[in-house]
C-alpha cells in the first residue's frame, strides 16, 4: 500500500472538505447581505405563453421562454428560500469530504483492515445513504416554496433534486464497512486462537 498517496489524497481531501465549508459559510452571509434580485427556475409554464399575463406577485418578472421568475425586492424568506438551492450540497460536500479525509488519515496510521477504518466507512456511507435524498429534499422544498411565494397559482410540490444514485453508493460503503468489521473480528479470534 502506498501510504504517501494516502496521506497526500487525505491532506487533499481535507482542503477540499475546508473550502466547502467556507464556501458555505460565505455563501450564506453574503447571499443574506445582498440587496439584488432572487431569481428561480420552474417548468410549470415553460411552453405556455405569457400573452394573457401570469398571476405573479408585486414586483415579480416573468419569462416563459426560460421558465423563470425574478423577485426583484425579495423578502427575508425568499432569499432564504433562495440559498436553499446551493447550500444544502455543500454542506453534505463537506460533511462527506471530512468524513472521507478521516477515513483514509486512519487508514495511513492503523492500515487498511482495522475497526476503525471499518466504522468509518460505515459513517460515511450512511452519510452519504441519508445526506443525499435529505439534501435533494431542503433544495426542492425551498425551490417550490420560492416559486410559490412569487406566483401563487403556479406554485408546484416539493421535488427531490440532485444526484440520487448516490444512496446506493452510499449504501455499499455501508455494506463494505460492516464485511470488513466481520472480518476484522474474524482476524482477530483467529489471531486469539493461535
Amino acid at each position: 500500500m502506498d501510504t504517501r498517496l494516502t496521506r497526500t489524497l487525505s491532506s487533499v481531501t481535507f482542503a477540499l472538505a475546508v473550502l466547502c465549508g467556507l464556501a458555505f459559510l460565505g455563501t450564506g452571509v453574503t447571499h443574506m447581505l445582498d440587496d439584488g434580485a432572487v431569481c428561480v427556475q420552474t417548468d410549470f409554464w415553460h411552453n405556455a405563453s405569457l400573452a394573457d399575463g401570469l398571476p405573479v406577485g408585486k414586483n415579480v418578472e416573468a419569462s416563459s421562454s426560460a421558465a423563470r421568475l425574478c423577485q426583484n425586492s425579495p423578502s427575508v424568506g425568499q432569499r432564504a428560500a433562495d440559498l436553499g438551492a446551493g447550500l444544502p450540497w455543500l454542506l453534505f460536500g463537506s460533511l462527506a469530504l471530512l468524513l472521507f479525509s478521516r477515513l483514509l488519515k486512519d487508514v495511513v496510521r492503523q492500515g487498511p483492515f482495522t475497526d476503525t477504518v471499518a466504522r468509518r466507512l460505515s459513517a460515511l456511507g450512511w452519510l452519504v445513504a441519508v445526506g443525499t435524498p435529505l439534501a435533494g429534499l431542503v433544495v426542492g422544498w425551498s425551490q417550490s416554496w420560492l416559486v410559490g411565494s412569487m406566483a401563487p397559482i403556479v406554485g408546484s410540490g416539493p421535488a427531490v433534486s440532485g444526484p440520487q444514485v448516490l444512496i446506493l453508493a452510499g449504501l455499499a460503503a455501508v455494506i463494505m464497512g460492516k464485511i470488513m468489521r466481520e472480518g476484522v473480528r474474524m482476524r482477530e479470534d483467529l489471531e486469539g486462537t493461535i
